[in-house]
């Protein structure tokens, strides 16, 4: 039989859920459709958002010929045939429909260029990734880019119960109360998904939440594609922020997607350097302890590491001078080169060094009050230059003080 996902595929751009912004009444590019106006566009936007029922519904909409590609069975030859099959008086004209088109490589992708030019197709393609990093910026800029979005919740339930009440294409109904909800809530924004497990639980005969989770659903995590950046983003932007809540939530969906630990924890060992640094050191020992037990023992337990590690995160004092100041000097480095060290900072393991200078004016810190000395450490080129400017937070308040306290001693003693 048919997948319920594709007997409940909408015939109209009317029927279409969740896309209110691209294909509602009143939408520009509804509008601009409507008057005749139908470019060549990429579909980009998460699984079972609707890419394929879109394309359909648009050569409906414009009266055009639909034929569909897969770029992971298809190539260069298959769109060459295609291509000549196009009756050349054709009134109607074809819409090609590429889906998955990142797969496709650059000289397939030019294959396409002449015949969107000519306006001999009109190319509808689909992707899931981000067609910056995978398209080429010729095929980009003859192309209009359309964004989905994930399905909302209440957009999912109403797909839901239509499958329920549809007799004639749908499932077989009444369902327990809550457990369309519970559906569209494991579904992440995905149709596709949602009616999938509708249709287990029908095919089950039982459509009940306790025969959902029997199912053993799971929180939906990509962990390839632009979707696991996305969280991996908000996750370090919520401890960046200072939301131990949201840090907790992020990791969470990333742990229950099923991804590795070790990676949750290298994120955090990063975080701590350039996001705490010195405002509280410990922050990237816990980090690093974090990780090498993560990778020690692994899951379930390593939950519990993260837990801990993550939540100290989010709530420790931050600052990114240290993360500046290395990127600051590198920065130097590469403009000034390699300047001379001074004299008197050389070393000195040989007579003829000695002799040269090396190391003859130096002060030792610790024969001096405060185990400080006035000296010259930077080359001459840059004397006067700062890297690292401590914020007032946390441990680096402290380490502030101290800076201005030596500075304060340096000058009493005229030095």
């Amino acid at each position: 039989m048919t997948p319920l996902a594709d007997r409940m595929r909408p015939r109209t751009l009317d029927d279409i859920l969740g896309q209110d912004h691209l294909v509602g009444g009143g939408a520009p590019f509804r509008r601009a459709l409507e008057s005749g106006r139908l470019r060549s566009c990429v579909l980009w936007g998460p699984p079972g958002t609707g890419k394929t029922t879109i394309a359909r519904c648009l050569a409906a909409a414009a009266n055009l010929r639909f034929v569909q590609l897969s770029a992971v069975l298809s190539g260069t030859k298959d769109l060459r045939e295609v291509i000549d099959a196009i009756p050349p008086l054709d009134p109607r004209g074809t819409l090609i429909f590429v889906d998955e088109i990142h797969r496709w490589n650059k000289a397939q992708q030019d294959a396409l260029l002449p015949h969107v030019e000519s306006g001999r197709i009109v190319l509808v393609g689909a992707t899931t990734e981000n067609p910056g990093f995978h398209l080429i910026p010729a095929l980009r800029s003859r192309t209009e880019l359309l964004i989905l979005e994930r399905i909302g919740k209440e957009d999912l339930v109403r797909l839901l119960t239509r499958a329920l009440a549809d007799t004639e294409l749908g499932a077989r109904g009444p369902a327990e109360e809550g457990l369309l909800h519970a559906i569209a809530a494991a579904s992440d924004g995905d149709a596709r998904r949602a009616l999938g497990l509708l249709e287990r639980l029908v095919d089950r005969g039982a459509l009940t939440l306790v025969a959902l989770r029997a199912l053993g659903v799971a929180v939906f995590h990509d962990r390839d594609g632009d979707a696991h950046y996305d969280v991996v983003s908000a996750f370090i932007k919520s401890m960046r922020g200072s939301d131990p809540n949201a840090a907790v939530y992020w990791m969470a969906r990333m742990l229950e997607g099923g991804e590795d630990p070790v990676f949750v924890a290298r994120r955090m060992v990063i975080f701590a350097a350039e996001d705490i640094g010195n405002a509280d050191p410990r922050a990237l020992e816990l980090a690093v302890a974090a990780m090498d037990g993560s990778a020690r023992i692994g899951m379930p337990e390593a939950r519990l590491l993260l837990g801990q590690a993550v939540t100290y995160l989010a709530t420790a004092p931050k600052s990114n001078a240290a993360y500046n100041a290395i990127n600051a000097a590198l920065a130097e480095v590469r403009a000034t080169g390699a300047l001379p060290v001074p004299l008197h900072l050389r070393n000195a393991p040989t007579g003829l060094a000695k002799e040269l200078g090396h190391g003859a004016a130096y002060r030792y810190p610790h024969d001096y009050p405060d185990h400080i000395a006035r000296q010259q450490y930077l080359p001459d080129e840059l004397v006067g230059k700062v890297y690292y400017e401590p914020v007032d937070a946390g441990a680096e308040k402290t380490i502030r003080e101290r800076l201005a306290w030596w500075e304060r001693k340096l000058r009493e003693r005229g030095e």
